[in-house]
């Protein structure tokens, strides 16, 4: 590779930065830039009602301040503002913002397109990098900054007559690429021609048009113009990450810790190139470290489909919060935590989330614990046991969680993932259905002492091999007496190794499980039974019959 054709991009020398001690504790101003950035960087840009869609969901979602387009540039761009206005679509607390370039025809198109609006955000910029100066303008600094000045009379002039509020927001384009102190003095040149007060602020957005170094590089670019910039008490910082080294979010987050106040992104990251920064991901992010996001977040399904349906683009499957598979284990030792501390939050009743492998709770973002715990040929015994608790109910001793996951395992290595459904449907053929040969048909239990200890007399009618049969037996209990029925009428010598049970269902048709794990002493071979009935003494015997069938004892 020809590693050689490219240098290094400048760093600036800031050994008394303040951000690496810094932690976020609150949201940014978010501004969704999806209807503009977003939207020119769309195969097939979205038409006018699609668009309103977008900004209905953006609305709902909570944002305050979106960037509904470049209404000087296109007839569609100019239609769609007008129709935000004509229609009232704007809510009172939210602010939309425009880009323009500093051209006056432009921000007269600009403002007539504003026309009933009381309060709106005109974001104006230019390139003010070493390259573009070089090759796209052809112009020294001095050439540059005059090209902000102009721009920035240009609304203030227009401002003047308007009948609602403007803000002026600048970005000195390719931010990145551009010479720190020639950056902030371009920006302070914006500053000083707009005269913005404590009360009446103003926007300095600093992009990274095209990111070309590491994130701890645009922090120390953020924190060094935060502390140099004039009027800081009436300016907000606002930074419009993109993601061509494909670190946009961390960018973004860092450039917070460096005293940012404003985040430009889009859902999901869409925009030129790689995309801009992803602002769901920032946000799932604070939630997950107890900091209120200041967005409704708490349907991410909602938010995939109308963002699918719109844009024509597709979520990952990998995707930060939003994928399909983001919440899916495959790996054995992943579904074996994730069961373990589903468990522990249930036992302990904790109001504290803390699940291995999940960050957040899947349910606060709409999803569901089902597809959590997926099962292929990486999965392992805990995967299965999940499953069958969480889909069916079935909380299998662990001793079984091995014995039946060895079941599923051939059949993922067959055909890749095994459904739930598939699951059960072995469960119910190796366990809960195993009435062959030795088949339980009914009982009668009778107890013969007064004795705490008890004294059981049962009789258990039964098919062996579709002949019909029957015995009796007494025991210490219902199971002891048909253990010892059992082994007396097919002359085999098995002991029960542990026996547990619990309700499948509430209410009054609820029906129980029975699990019983036995040992046949001739073979040393050992295995589990289950059984499940509405009484919970059928249900053992069930299980009983169960496992002896899986053992191949019979007469």
């Amino acid at each position: 590779m020809n590693f050689k054709k490219y240098q290094k991009n400048p760093v600036i020398n800031f050994p008394d930065r303040q951000w690496p001690n810094k932690e976020i504790n609150e949201a940014p101003i978010w501004c969704s830039v999806d209807l503009r950035d977003g939207n020119q960087a769309l195969i097939e840009p979205m038409v006018v009602e699609e668009k309103i869609e977008f900004f209905n969901l953006l609305v709902k979602l909570g944002f305050k301040e979106i960037e509904v387009g470049f209404p000087s540039a296109s007839q569609i761009e100019f239609e769609f503002l007008r129709q935000l206005v004509d229609r009232k679509l704007i809510p009172d607390d939210v602010t939309v913002q425009v880009l323009v370039q500093c051209r006056e025809h432009l921000l007269k198109r600009t403002f007539e397109a504003l026309e009933g609006i009381p309060r709106a955000i005109v974001h104006i910029y230019n390139s003010v990098s070493v390259l573009q100066r070089d090759v796209v303008f052809n112009m020294n600094k001095e050439e540059i900054k005059k090209i902000a000045i102009k721009g920035t009379k240009l609304v203030k002039e227009y401002a003047k007559d308007f009948p609602g509020e403007i803000i002026l927001e600048y970005s000195p384009e390719s931010f990145t690429g551009t010479e720190i102190d020639y950056a902030l003095e371009v920006c302070n040149a914006v500053v000083d021609t707009w005269g913005p007060t404590p009360e009446n602020k103003m926007i300095i957005n600093l992009p990274s048009t095209v990111e070309m170094n590491t994130p701890n590089v645009y922090a120390d670019q953020i924190e060094w113009i935060n502390r140099n910039i004039k009027n800081r008490d009436s300016i907000i910082i606002s930074v419009h990450p993109h993601n061509d080294r494909g670190t946009g979010i961390a960018a973004a987050e860092l450039a917070l810790l460096a005293g940012a106040d404003r985040v430009e992104g889009t859902l999901f990251g869409n925009g030129e190139r790689t995309g801009n920064v992803d602002i769901l991901t920032i946000a799932y992010n604070m939630f997950s470290q107890g900091i209120d996001p200041k967005l409704d977040l708490t349907n991410v399904n909602e938010i995939i489909e109308v963002y699918e349906r719109l844009t024509k683009m597709k979520v990952h499957e990998r995707h930060p919060y939003a994928g399909k598979l983001v919440f899916t284990a495959f790996s054995g030792s992943h579904q074996d935590a994730i069961n373990k501390g589903m468990r522990a939050l249930r036992e302990r009743q904790s109001k504290i989330w803390a699940v291995p492998y999940l960050p957040i709770d899947p349910s606060d973002i709409g999803r569901s614990y089902e597809p959590i715990v997926r099962i292929n040929s990486q999965s392992g015994k805990g995967g299965v046991a999940f499953i069958m608790e969480t889909y069916f109910g079935y909380k299998l001793p662990k001793g079984m969680h091995k014995e039946f996951a060895d079941i599923i395992q051939p059949i993922s290595e067959k055909q890749g993932e095994v459904t739930p459904d598939q699951i059960m449907e072995e469960f119910k053929k190796n366990y809960i259905d195993k009435k062959e040969p030795l088949h339980f048909r009914r009982c009668k239990f009778e107890d013969i002492s007064d004795n705490d200890d008890g004294c059981t007399h049962a009789i258990i009618y039964y098919t062996n091999h579709g002949v019909e049969k029957f015995f009796e037996a007494v025991g210490n209990g219902p199971i002891d007496a048909v253990q010892k029925g059992l082994q007396k009428e097919l002359n085999i010598n098995v002991k029960i190794l542990d026996y547990n049970e619990h309700a499948l269902s509430g209410g009054a048709g609820a029906k129980a499980a029975a699990y019983i794990h036995m040992l046949d002493l001739s073979s040393k071979k050992a295995t589990f039974g289950v059984g499940v009935s509405s009484n919970i003494t059928r249900a053992s015997i069930r299980a009983i019959f169960s496992a002896l069938n899986r053992l191949g004892v019979s007469e």
